[in-house]
C-alpha cells in the first residue's frame, strides 16, 4: 500500500485533465504531474535515499509542494512537512528530532533553514525548489513505485507544542488512506470536475486534503501569493469552478467581512471545510447568510488526522431542528469508521451529557509519536484508542468540546477550572481581541487580555473614564483596567456558563497583539500559554 498510487491511478484515468493550477493559469496535467513525481523520486533514490528516510519540507504553498509529497512516498520515504511560519529553533528541533535526510525549501525560507540546520547534528541536505539542483533531480529516470506495508510511516505530523516541545505523530499509509476514504462519505463528495484551493498551509490540513482530491482526479489551486488573501480568493473563484477549501474559522471571518465580498460572485465556491478552532454560532450564521449552504465543520487532531467528528452541510442548514443552535455550537457526529467515546480518568465511558476526555479508536489513529515511546504510552489506551486531551460531552450523538485536560488548573480552594470555553465567551465582547484565563494555585482567577484598542478607548471614554492617549499607557491605567473588568463581569462572566469561583478578580491588559512572530501563538493560532505567562510574570506576581 503506497499513497503515491493514488496519483498514478488518476494519471491513467484523467491524464489530460488539470492537476495543478497556479492562480488562474494551468500549471500541470495529471499525466505530466505523475511523470514529474516519478522522475523526482528517481532523483531522490539516486542520491542514496533509502526506504523510511525522512524528507522534511519547509515551504510556503507552491506547486512543487504536492510533487515533493508524492515523490517522497513514491520513493518509499517519509514526509515531514513543517509550517513555514515556525521559528528557527523550532525548525532546528524538528530537523534534528526527525533525523531528516533532506529538506526541501522555498527560496524565501532558505536562510532560516540553513541557520537552523547549523544547530542540528543530523547533517541534513537542503534543496531549494526550482533551483538548478532541484531541476537536476527531475532529469532522472522514472522510478518504480515503492512497495510498502500499510503501516509504513508516510507523514510525521508535528503537533503545535503549546505546552512543550512538539511531538511527531506517525501517520501511516493506512491512516491517511482511511482519512481519504472517510472524506467522501463524511465530509464532501467530489469528482474530477472540482478543485481544492490551498489558501491555508499545505503543511497541515490543506495538505492532507490533497489526497482525496488527487484520488478523484480533481485540480489543486495554488494562490500566486502562496497564502490567504480574501480578495485573491474571490478573484480565483471567478476562474475556477466547484472550489473546495480548508479554512480556519478566522479565515472565514476575514472572507465574509472583507468589503469586496458584497459584490463578489461566490457561485463557484462549493465547500469550505473549517476546523482547527471554535467558530462562534453568530459568526457561523453570518457565514451561512453570506455564502449559503457551503460550510462543513471537522474536528480532528494530527494524531487522528482531519476528521474525528464532522458537522455536515445538512446539519448547518437544519434551522427548524429544536436543538439547531446547540448542534451548530458542537463539532458534529463521529465519522463512520471511528469510535468516539467520552471517558473518565479510568478510560470508562461516561453517561450522555457528562464531561470527560474524548477518546477515539479506529484505523485513522496514528501509530505513535516518533522516537517518544513514553509520550505514546501516555495517550494510547490498552485497546488501541487515543486519548485526545480534549474535554467534551456527547448529546444526541453530537460532540461538544469544553476544553483541554492539560489546560485545566486548580485553584487554592481545590476547585478545577477549564478555561477554554470561558475564554471563548470573553471574546464575544467587542472590547476583547484575545483573552487568557489563569489562576493555578491562586485564590482567584485573573485575566490577560489583548483588547480591541480603539473600541476600548471609545467605550471607556463614553463611560466617563479618563483614558490616556497612548495605547501602552491606556493598558497600564488602573482606571481603564478596573472599568473593563467590571464591564466583562457584568456582560460576559455570567451564569450558567460561569461559576462564581471562575469569575476573574483582576485583569492585565496587553497592548500588543499575540502572534506567531512574537512567539505568543503557534502556527495553528493557539496561545503559547507558557510564553505569555512568562512575558507578564512581573504583573502576575503583583496581583
Amino acid at each position: 500500500m503506497n499513497l503515491a498510487a493514488l496519483l498514478e491511478k488518476s494519471a491513467r484515468r484523467f491524464g489530460d485533465r488539470p492537476a495543478i493550477a497556479l492562480g488562474h493559469e494551468l500549471f500541470s496535467s495529471y499525466q505530466n504531474t505523475a511523470e514529474r513525481v516519478a522522475r523526482l523520486a528517481g532523483g531522490l533514490l539516486r542520491r542514496g535515499l533509502r526506504p523510511g528516510d525522512r524528507i522534511a519540507i519547509a515551504m510556503k504553498n507552491c506547486p512543487q509542494y504536492s510533487d515533493i509529497l508524492f515523490a517522497s512516498w513514491h520513493a518509499g520515504a517519509t514526509a515531514v512537512p513543517m509550517n513555514a511560519k515556525l521559528h528557527s529553533r523550532e525548525f532546528a528541533y524538528m530537523l534534528d528530532h526527525s533525523s531528516a535526510r533532506l529538506c526541501f525549501v522555498t527560496e524565501d525560507l532558505e536562510p532560516v533553514i540553513r541557520a537552523a540546520a547549523m544547530e542540528t547534528q543530523s547533517g541534513v541536505e537542503i534543496i531549494v525548489a526550482n533551483s538548478q539542483e532541484y531541476d537536476a533531480l527531475l532529469k532522472n529516470n522514472l522510478a518504480p513505485l515503492a512497495q510498502l506495508e500499510p503501516d509504513a510511516t508516510a507523514w510525521i505530523f508535528y503537533t503545535s507544542g503549546t505546552t512543550g516541545r512538539p511531538k511527531g505523530a506517525m501517520l501511516t499509509h493506512r491512516n491517511l488512506l482511511m482519512m481519504t476514504v472517510s472524506y467522501f462519505g463524511d465530509v464532501d463528495a467530489i469528482d474530477e470536475t472540482e478543485s481544492l484551493l490551498h489558501a491555508a498551509p499545505m503543511s497541515h490540513g490543506s495538505g492532507l486534503y490533497i489526497l482525496p482530491y488527487v484520488a478523484k482526479g480533481a485540480c489543486q489551486i495554488i494562490p500566486e501569493s502562496g497564502g490567504f488573501d480574501p480578495r485573491e480568493v474571490i478573484e480565483i473563484l471567478a476562474t475556477h469552478k466547484k472550489v473546495g477549501c480548508f479554512f480556519a474559522p478566522t479565515m472565514i471571518s476575514r472572507l465574509i467581512n472583507d468589503p469586496s465580498i458584497s459584490a463578489a460572485n461566490t457561485s463557484n465556491l462549493k465547500t469550505i471545510v473549517y476546523g482547527g478552532g471554535p467558530m462562534y454560532v453568530a459568526d457561523c450564521q453570518k457565514a451561512l447568510d453570506v455564502l449559503g449552504p457551503k460550510l462543513v465543520q471537522i474536528y480532528g487532531q494530527g494524531e487522528a488526522p482531519m476528521t474525528i467528528t464532522g458537522l455536515s452541510r445538512a446539519a448547518h442548514m437544519d434551522i427548524n431542528h429544536p436543538r439547531y443552535l446547540d448542534r451548530l455550537a458542537s463539532v458534529g457526529t463521529a465519522r463512520t469508521d471511528l469510535e468516539v467515546r467520552v471517558v473518565d480518568g479510568d478510560d470508562q465511558p461516561l453517561p450522555i451529557g457528562e464531561i470527560g476526555e474524548i477518546c477515539v479508536r479506529g484505523d485513522v489513529v496514528m501509530q505513535g509519536y516518533w522516537n517518544l515511546p513514553e509520550a505514546t504510552a501516555e495517550v494510547m489506551t490498552e485497546d488501541g484508542g487515543f486519548r485526545t486531551g480534549d474535554l467534551g460531552k456527547m448529546v444526541d450523538g453530537y460532540l461538544s468540546i469544553t476544553g483541554r485536560v492539560k489546560s485545566q488548573f486548580k485553584l487554592e480552594n481545590g476547585k478545577y477550572v477549564s478555561p477554554a470555553p470561558l475564554e471563548e465567551n470573553l471574546k464575544l465582547s467587542p472590547l476583547v481581541e484575545q483573552a487568557v484565563l489563569d489562576g493555578k494555585d491562586r485564590k482567584n482567577t485573573f485575566l490577560i487580555v489583548h483588547p480591541s484598542l480603539d473600541a476600548l478607548r471609545s467605550a471607556a471614554s463614553s463611560a466617563g473614564v479618563s483614558v490616556p492617549a497612548d495605547n501602552v499607557a491606556m493598558c497600564n491605567d488602573d482606571g481603564v483596567k478596573a472599568w473593563l473588568l467590571s464591564n466583562l463581569q457584568e456582560n460576559n462572566m455570567l451564569e450558567p456558563k460561569w461559576k462564581g469561583y471562575e469569575v476573574a478578580r483582576s485583569i492585565i491588559l496587553d497592548p500588543v497583539e499575540w502572534s506567531v512572530d512574537n512567539d505568543m501563538m503557534t502556527p495553528s493560532m493557539k496561545v503559547k500559554l507558557r510564553n505569555l505567562l512568562k512575558h507578564h510574570e512581573e504583573a502576575i506576581n503583583s496581583l
